[in-house]
């Protein structure tokens, strides 16, 4: 797994986030630890942005089941299609990451 192929998912997973309406956090936001503008840091920011989607679908199927004005079948449906591609996206990330973690740490020394 080249580093080349890594920058295009996290390439890709941005463009994701911004088409569904969730952008970079704050410039003052906390870090949770992480150095900004590290890989850790737009890591961590992924998984943020991923379980938010699941969160705001999650509430939006909630919303629906419970009969509340303004939440119509289509748009549940489609926020639990986002919520589900970004998830598969992460975890194909983490796959990738572990691979090439694996095949560095089997490299000779």
């Amino acid at each position: 797994m080249s580093i080349a192929a890594i920058e295009s998912v996290l390439q890709q997973m941005r463009a994701n986030a911004l088409q569904a309406g969730s952008g970079p956090r704050p410039a003052g936001g906390p870090a949770d630890g992480a150095e900004a503008g590290g890989f850790a840091a737009e890591l961590r920011q992924s998984l943020n942005r991923i379980n938010g989607m699941q969160q705001h679908a999650y509430g939006q199927a909630e919303a629906f089941e419970l009969g509340k004005s303004g939440v119509a079948l289509n748009d549940v449906m489609v926020d639990l299609q986002k919520a589900n591609v970004a998830f598969q996206t992460g975890l194909q990330v983490r796959n990738r990451l572990v691979a090439a973690y694996q095949e560095v740490m089997n490299l000779p020394a």
